[in-house]
């Protein structure tokens, strides 16, 4: 249990200093409402959400009642029910949101960026589909037609950031040129060739990395299931998932060396 405890105390330290600041600019209510005080704290629901996606759980419901409720009651003695977690789990979308601020990887000069679905339903369920109606929209990717969500991910947005041929146009190059960052892309068939360094050819030769880490996201931490009940919950599931991505100790790594490439070192 002493992962356990280091990812509460990493997360209770942080909301120290949290919870102060987002209280001072929530705006106030015009009438009073009931403010009912939980059992549990905004640390702790921090640290359950994480922790389902680090644990490589499938349900939440089934993490919850056997794992949580049942070997971990020591650690989270004032457990509520399964239903009034549900209820308080929107609550922590926030703080997620800032404490993923804080332990995102640091720039390292080169960065790549892909595109990945996050669809919220199966297709045939469209015309019935409630809960994102009015966000989701319907979408293509590299394996098809899906309904929801379009995750754009950056690994260290700094120096040269390399892409597939999605990312190809003027205007974002441009506009990424201005804040000093070379967009890197392959060229089409039809396009006018272009001479690459080694370092340069290296880097597209490597863009798969972050389709490595897309697939971690999406089948290790889950970032991507279609039983969400609120567009809250999926929020929150998205941003656990990418903290608890954050804080593995072993990702996928891009090892430059000289024997690898020896003109572009």
């Amino acid at each position: 249990m002493d992962n356990i405890t280091e990812l509460f105390c990493k997360i209770d330290d942080f909301c120290k200093s949290f919870e102060p600041n987002s209280h001072k600019h929530l705006i106030a209510q015009a009438k009073s409402s009931r403010n009912r005080a939980t059992s549990i704290s905004l640390s702790e629901l921090m640290t359950i959400t994480v922790l389902f996606h680090q644990l490589r759980f499938r349900q939440f419901k089934a993490f919850y009642l056997h794992y949580l409720k049942a070997f971990l009651h020591r650690e989270f003695p004032n457990l509520p029910s399964y239903n009034r977690c549900v209820e308080l789990i929107p609550r922590c979308l926030m703080g997620l949101s800032a404490f993923f601020q804080t332990i995102k990887s640091t720039c390292t000069g080169v960065s790549f960026i892909d595109s990945t679905k996050l669809a919220v339903c199966h297709n045939r369920r469209i015309p019935r589909h409630q809960v994102f109606k009015d966000y989701a929209t319907r979408g293509k990717g590299s394996l098809g037609w899906f309904f929801g969500f379009k995750l754009h991910l950056v690994i260290s947005l700094y120096g040269i950031l390399v892409g597939d041929k999605g990312y190809l146009g003027a205007p974002l190059k441009q506009n990424l040129a201005l804040k000093n960052i070379q967009l890197l892309t392959p060229i089409r068939s039809n396009m006018k060739r272009v001479l690459w360094t080694p370092f340069e050819k290296y880097l597209l030769q490597h863009r798969s990395l972050i389709e490595t880490v897309n697939d971690q996201l999406k089948n290790l931490c889950q970032i991507e299931h279609t039983r969400h009940r609120s567009v809250a919950g999926f929020l929150v599931n998205l941003m656990s998932g990418l903290v608890a991505y954050c804080l593995t100790p072993d990702k996928p790594k891009l090892r430059i060396t000289q024997h690898s490439l020896p003109q572009a070192v």
